[in-house]
C-alpha cells in the first residue's frame, strides 16, 4: 500500500480574513487518493465520472454536491467527461458550532456530521442545482472582495456573517435532500481517520481502534502508516494541532493546560509537533494570528472557549453546574452541550478528568496524604475522590502512587 498524501492542513495565508476559500478546479483524468484535514464542498457544474470517498464509490454528474469532512479520503476514480467543480474549503467545526448555537434557537438535536457521513454525495434536480450554484457564486464574490484588504478595512465581520449564512444555506439544502436517502452501511477501515478526529479528547489507543474496526493492532498500525506515512501517535498529534488552534486564539490557557485538555501526552512534544507543522512557536502563533481571531469572533464564539478555560482554571474550587450557569448566563443544558462539542464530555466528566489528572501529578510529585490531595484538587471527601480516581485511572490513589513509582 502506498502512502496517501495529506492536503495542506491550514491555509491562514489565504484565509486570514474569511472563514472559507473558494476555487474552481478542473479534472480531466482520475486522481490519486488524498486525505483532507479540512472540510470541502464540491459542486459539479460539468462532467461525468465517479469519486471514491472513504472506500465507497459515488456517481458524479452536473448538479452533484459532494461533502468532504475533515480527515476523509477522496479519489476521483473515473472521468468519462471532464469535470469542472466549484470548491469551497471551510472550517467545519466553526460552521457546525454556529448551527448548533446561533442557528438553532429551539436547541433541537442536529447532527450534520452524521448526515454528511451517511450520504456524502447528493445530485440535485436542475432547479435546486441552480439555487445552490447561485449560493456558490455569492460566496465566490464575497471572498474575492474580502481578499482585497485595501478595500475592506473594518468590513471583515460583516463579510464573514454573509459567507457563513451562505455556507449554512448550502448545508441545509444538502441535509434536506439526503433526508430520505438509504441508511449508510457499517463503516470500513477508511473511516478510522474520521473516527480519530472526532474523538481526539478521549484516550484513543490502538487496542481501542482494534476492537472498533475488528482488526488486529498490527493491522491498524500498518494501515495508518501505509496510508499517511505517519505512525499512530504522530497522526494523532497532527490531528490535535487543529483542535489546538482555536484555543490558542481564544483563550489564555498555557501550553501545559492545553496539553491536558486536548489529550496530548506531553506538552513538550505537543510544542515540537506544533512548530514543525505550523512553522511558529505557540506564543508566536498567538501573537501573529490574534487579529484573525478578532476579525472572526462572530464565527468562533469566544465565550465557548472561555467556558472551558474557566472550568480548568478554577477546578480546585467548589464548582457547581448551577453556579457556572449563572456566571455565563447559559442554561445547564447549553453548558453541557457546549462542553460535549468542545471536549466530548459533560460538565461533571470534564471537571473530574481535570481534578484527577491534577491529583495524579500530586501523588507522584509530593508526599501529601490522600485526604489532603483530595481537598486540594476540589473534592469534599476522600471517599468521593477515591471513587472517581478508581473509575478514571483503574487504581486507587494509594495503588497508583505505589505502582507508578515502582515502574519509574
Amino acid at each position: 500500500m502506498t502512502v496517501i498524501p495529506i492536503q495542506n492542513i491550514y491555509t491562514f495565508d489565504r484565509m486570514n480574513n474569511c472563514v472559507c476559500e473558494f476555487n474552481v478546479e478542473v479534472f480531466e483524468q482520475a486522481t490519486e487518493p488524498l486525505i483532507h484535514p479540512m472540510a470541502r464542498l464540491w459542486l459539479v457544474n460539468e462532467g461525468i465520472g465517479t469519486v471514491r470517498i472513504n472506500g465507497k464509490e459515488y456517481l458524479l454528474t452536473r448538479g452533484s454536491l459532494v461533502s468532504v469532512l475533515p480527515w476523509q479520503i477522496t479519489e476521483i476514480t473515473e472521468v468519462k467527461r471532464p469535470f469542472q467543480f466549484y470548491v469551497v474549503q471551510y472550517h467545519f467545526e466553526r460552521i457546525n458550532e454556529l448551527i448548533k448555537t446561533f442557528f438553532n434557537p429551539g436547541h433541537t438535536q442536529i447532527s450534520f456530521i452524521q448526515t454528511l457521513r451517511r450520504m456524502p454525495v447528493i445530485t440535485f434536480g436542475e432547479e435546486v442545482y441552480k439555487e445552490v450554484q447561485h449560493m456558490f457564486h455569492q460566496i465566490r464574490q464575497e471572498t474575492q472582495y474580502l481578499h482585497r484588504e485595501e478595500e475592506t478595512q473594518g468590513e471583515e465581520a460583516l463579510g464573514n456573517v454573509y459567507v457563513i449564512n451562505k455556507l449554512i444555506e448550502i448545508l441545509v439544502s444538502f441535509g434536506r435532500s439526503s433526508r430520505k436517502a438509504p441508511s449508510k452501511e457499517p463503516a470500513d477501515i477508511s473511516e478510522i481517520f474520521h473516527f480519530m478526529y472526532t474523538h481526539l479528547n478521549e484516550k484513543i489507543t490502538v487496542p481501542m481502534l482494534s476492537k472498533m474496526f475488528y482488526l488486529s493492532e498490527s493491522a491498524i498500525r500498518s494501515y495508518l502508516k501505509s496510508k499517511t506515512g505517519l505512525s499512530f501517535f504522530d497522526l494523532l498529534n497532527e490531528m490535535r494541532v487543529g483542535k489546538m488552534i482555536n484555543y490558542l486564539l481564544y483563550t489564555d490557557l498555557t501550553v501545559g493546560e492545553l496539553a491536558q485538555i486536548l489529550g496530548f501526552a506531553d506538552d513538550a512534544h505537543m510544542c515540537k509537533i506544533f512548530k514543525a507543522r505550523m512553522g511558529l512557536k505557540t506564543n508566536e502563533f498567538r501573537n501573529v494570528y490574534q487579529m484573525v481571531g478578532d476579525a472572526c469572533c462572530i464565527a468562533d464564539r469566544k465565550e465557548m472557549y472561555e467556558l472551558v478555560s474557566y472550568i480548568y482554571r478554577n477546578h480546585t474550587e467548589d464548582l457547581q453546574l448551577s453556579s457556572i450557569s449563572r456566571r455565563f448566563h447559559m442554561s445547564p443544558k447549553d453548558i453541557n452541550r457546549i462542553l460535549a462539542y468542545q471536549v466530548e464530555m459533560n460538565f461533571n466528566e470534564f471537571l473530574n478528568v481535570i481534578r484527577i489528572n491534577h491529583a495524579a501529578h500530586l501523588l507522584l510529585t509530593s508526599k501529601k496524604n490522600v485526604l489532603t490531595i483530595a481537598l486540594e484538587v476540589g473534592y469534599q471527601t476522600e471517599k468521593t475522590f477515591t471513587r472517581n480516581f478508581l473509575q478514571l485511572k483503574g487504581k486507587t490513589p494509594g495503588e497508583f502512587r505505589k505502582k507508578v513509582h515502582l515502574k519509574t
